[in-house]
């Protein structure tokens, strides 16, 4: 029966993945199309008849409009926490998920009514499934089980029926019917908020299934999964437990330098690692095709897309781009417009774009997630990269790791100070900062002309801390699980004093 039903599912995709051909080869008319939709339904919102919106009738009326980030929009979406209607956008709004992007102690609430949740979200759901079974034809994702690792979801005091969570917790509770019986651990379990209980009651229900398919979640808790259940198992790899695994969703956070551990746990050349990015704030993109490094941007899901070059962001009137504006291999800011309410706001991620017919991208890093103290622009893509080919050189493996700058002092010169952990240490620490160093400078022209000579900065100075640091220090920040994530890189020394502050009083 199952097997049937897979069969339909196999139709169903292919006549989906038909529709994602479609904007590909009309991306410029699919998205203005989009754009104007959004804004005629949010005419008579308190947003639009705030900003003009009756006298917007075209994408240039509309390209008019300000730029804005969180702190403009908070007052609104607070109004709408506490069930107020028509504000950003039509009716009222149950569901607001929440920001955990970094360990801030402020947290970011976006809205996700039911169009956001059903035409975005869960429809790139359905547009990433629609890739897997069109590069693979004999996925059995909709014939056995699929594990997803959420976080969970909280009523809001005060208020009737407003809910807030991790976007990925308010789609396992919105799972459409169908895709339920494919699922594991059962919905009760999977959103649960005791982290640590969690963890142990999802490794017992999910090692006594053989058919488990298909995962997917944040690496680092991931990680902490598999160990657990390795641990009750007794297994030597995850294909032991489960034997026919295909395919891993990751996204949130860069996974170069998760891959050699995976690769542990899951010893197969057939196995596939499917980027997916699936932000608070939209499903934006998905990888098209298996053993790529790029994802296709979704047109057609209720997100209009504009850019802003990174160059450009401390500007006070910076260019927006349309998407026909951009260049490959370019850096730039995003900036969204959504059937979330989301009025050309930056969600504070940065991309660049590896093809522009059709528009695949890669995801660079976060706009306050850089360390340039000494102009030397380090980005999160560089360092997992320079992370991940050290470790490869060395056969080492790097759990977790921060990283901001050391600023010149009396008897110090300027250099990088990092906090590694390692889940399986070099065999010389001096002989890992030297390459890192290297690969940095090779991925980075401007790091490089700053290490020229040791005049500006000196080589990189590391903190090795236990293992589980980080893990036990998000937890003392109340951020542990779901889609927390430890910071990689800070523009100034805050996460490095607190978790260095945090390593030394737990040793």
């Amino acid at each position: 029966m199952r097997s049937i039903i897979n069969s339909a599912f196999r139709l169903y995709l292919k006549m989906r993945y038909r529709q994602i051909e479609e904007f590909k080869m009309n991306p410029v008319k699919v998205q203005d199309e989009l754009l104007m939709y959004l804004v005629d339904n949010a005419r008579r919102t308190q947003w639009g008849k705030e900003h003009g919106f009756s006298g917007i009738y075209s994408v240039k009326d509309y390209r008019k409009q300000p730029v804005v980030d969180y702190t403009l929009l908070e007052p609104y979406i607070k109004k709408m926490m506490y069930e107020e209607e028509n504000i950003l956008v039509r009716g009222k709004v149950k569901w607001f998920s929440k920001s955990s992007g970094t360990t801030s102690s402020k947290s970011k609430f976006i809205p996700v009514p039911e169009d956001n949740l059903t035409d975005c979200h869960i429809k790139g759901t359905w547009d990433t499934m629609a890739m897997v079974y069109h590069n693979n034809s004999e996925s059995k994702i909709f014939q056995q089980r699929s594990l997803m690792m959420g976080g969970s979801l909280q009523h809001l005091k005060g208020t009737e029926e407003t809910y807030i969570g991790d976007i990925s917790a308010i789609m396992i509770k919105n799972m459409p019917i169908i895709g339920k019986p494919f699922h594991t651990p059962d919905i009760d379990v999977a959103l649960m908020s005791d982290w640590e209980k969690k963890i142990e009651r999802m490794a017992k229900i999910v090692s006594e299934h053989e058919d488990v398919v298909a995962f997917g979640g944040v690496p680092t808790w991931v990680v902490v999964l598999f160990k657990k259940i390795l641990d009750i198992t007794g297994k030597d790899h995850m294909l032991d437990v489960w034997p026919e695994l295909e395919c891993y969703l990751h996204g949130g956070v860069g996974f170069r330098p998760y891959r050699d551990q995976f690769k542990e746990f899951i010893p197969s050349d057939k196995f596939n690692y499917i980027e997916v990015y699936n932000a608070t704030e939209g499903y934006f993109a998905a990888q098209e095709y298996f053993g790529t490094d790029d994802m296709l941007l979704l047109l057609d899901n209720g997100i209009y897309y504009e850019f802003i070059p990174i160059h450009q962001l401390d500007y006070r009137n910076p260019d927006v781009l349309s998407l026909q504006d951009v260049e490959v291999g370019k850096q730039y800011a995003l900036v969204i417009t959504t059937n979330a309410g989301l009025w050309r706001y930056m969600p504070g991620d940065t991309v660049t774009f590896t093809s522009t017919f059709p528009f695949r991208i890669q995801v660079t890093g976060r706009t306050k997630q850089y360390v340039n103290a000494f102009g030397e622009e380090v980005i999160i893509d560089n360092t997992d990269k320079a992370i991940a080919e050290t470790c490869s050189e060395l056969n080492a493996q790097v759990a977790e790791y921060t990283m901001g700058p050391r600023y010149f002092g009396q008897e110090a010169k300027a250099a990088h100070e990092w906090i590694l952990e390692f889940e399986k240490e070099p065999e010389c620490l001096d002989v890992f900062n030297k390459i890192l160093d290297d690969n940095l400078k090779r991925l980075n022209s401007d790091y490089e002309a700053k290490r020229e000579k040791d005049m500006a900065l000196t080589r990189p100075h590391i903190h090795k801390v236990p293992k589980d640091t980080f893990q036990r220090w998000l937890k003392s920040k109340g951020k542990l699980g779901g889609q927390h994530k430890v910071p990689r890189l800070a523009n100034d020394r805050s996460y490095l004093e607190e978790i260095l502050q945090f390593a030394e009083s737990n040793r």
